[in-house]
């Protein structure tokens, strides 16, 4: 939003000759469309005369024209984020704006508030997050806030206090109760059964856990199943691992593992299916990872699991991000967003007493459709 046409006359005659030597930044922890990249695309091809330069205009211009957003993930490397961050990207660019997508260098609060530390300097128009911190991150957000920028968040919602909007891949209990009814199916109702999750800290998956307990503590329906332990994979491949190994040597009758993130579901799955255990799987998982482990026979790990729509999760929360920035929405209650295709949504309140937009009802795979689905996630 900050470009000036005088500007692009100035830079117009030399346009041919920087356009040699410009190209996007990147780093090994971020991966980002960059905005000193659009600008000189953008140079070159203007022309000094207004109308060459009205013609561009017409072709590169969109409602959010010029407008810089940061998206932070909560590490790389994690699948899930990238298909939504993909998306938002792209929604973005289509409207005219640009997206740093940047990683901390672990998946931890502390990562993350070095990241934050060092984009608020940076002259951006919104940042939109998954957090590893429900709390943690507070003071580093307000400080953006007070500096004007907008912020967002999308997955993993720090607390009401430290963010404008949230964008929900899902309610809370619809997911949980998704969750309880798999591992009541898969158990025949009752037995050992134990979760998988991400971080300690992770909101998304803490809410997630709760909500499972107090549907099972409020129903008798599920009096017979008993949850032995809720570990912890840290949303690392290996530790995943050792995790589920663990498990399955401490407790030889649990009947299922409950994985409610897609990191730690591939990997117990392919722990138990490489070493034939009887325990069984669900929770949260990529149909492209999950496809080989998908079936019902004994051979397979798992007999189907639940995710969402990632790619319209990341087109939602650019929406909701640019119109954020843009002043178009405050995230108040009520308050409606048009998101493009995906149709109009309503801000409503969230389990934590802010606010938050709802994707929809997370979907089932199946060994019937998890092939299908594998091809697009």
């Amino acid at each position: 939003m900050k470009k000036k046409l005088i500007s692009l006359l100035l830079c117009g005659a030399m346009a041919m000759s920087m356009l040699a030597g410009c190209s996007s930044s990147s780093s090994s922890t971020t991966t980002s469309s960059s905005s000193e990249s659009s600008s000189s695309t953008e140079s070159a091809s203007e022309e000094t005369t207004d109308e060459t330069a009205d013609t561009t205009e017409e072709t590169t211009g969109g409602q959010y024209e010029g407008m810089k957003i940061a998206l932070v993930g909560k590490s790389a490397g994690n699948a899930f984020f990238e298909i939504a961050a993909a998306t938002f990207v792209s929604t973005v660019e289509a409207e005219g704006g640009t997206v740093d997508v940047v990683y901390p260098e672990e998946a931890t609060a502390d990562a993350q508030i070095k990241v934050l530390d060092n984009l608020i300097s940076q002259d951006y128009d919104a940042i939109c997050l998954s957090a590893n911190d429900t709390n943690a991150l507070q003071a580093k957000l307000e400080e953006a806030m007070e500096a004007g920028i907008a912020i967002s968040s999308f997955d993993s919602a720090p607390n009401a206090e430290s963010r404008q909007i949230f964008v929900n891949q899902a309610g809370t209990v619809e997911v949980a109760q998704a969750l309880v009814d798999a591992v009541y199916d898969i158990t025949g109702g009752e037995g050992q059964w134990a979760i998988l999750s991400a971080t300690s800290q992770a909101s998304n998956q803490n809410a997630w856990i709760e909500a499972m307990e107090e549907i099972i503590e409020n129903d008798d329906k599920y009096a017979n199943l008993e949850l032995v332990e809720i570990a912890y994979g840290d949303d690392e491949a290996q530790k995943s691992t050792d995790q589920t190994e663990a498990l399955i040597q401490k407790y030889p009758d649990l009947e299922v593992i409950c994985a409610p993130t897609t990191v730690g579901i591939a990997a117990a799955a392919k722990y138990l299916q490489d070493n034939g255990c009887s325990c069984k799987l669900t929770g949260l998982g990529l149909p492209s990872e999950m496809e080989a482990y998908t079936g019902d026979g004994d051979e397979y790990s798992c007999p189907y699991f639940y995710l969402w729509d990632m790619e319209g999760l990341g087109t939602l929360s650019a929406y909701a991000t640019m119109a954020l920035a843009a002043g178009e929405i405050t995230g108040a209650l009520g308050e409606t967003l048009s998101a493009g295709e995906l149709g109009e949504f309503t801000i409503t309140e969230a389990d934590d007493g802010g606010t938050e937009i709802v994707l929809g009802l997370p979907l089932e795979f199946t060994p019937e459709n998890v092939s299908a689905y594998a091809e697009l996630y």
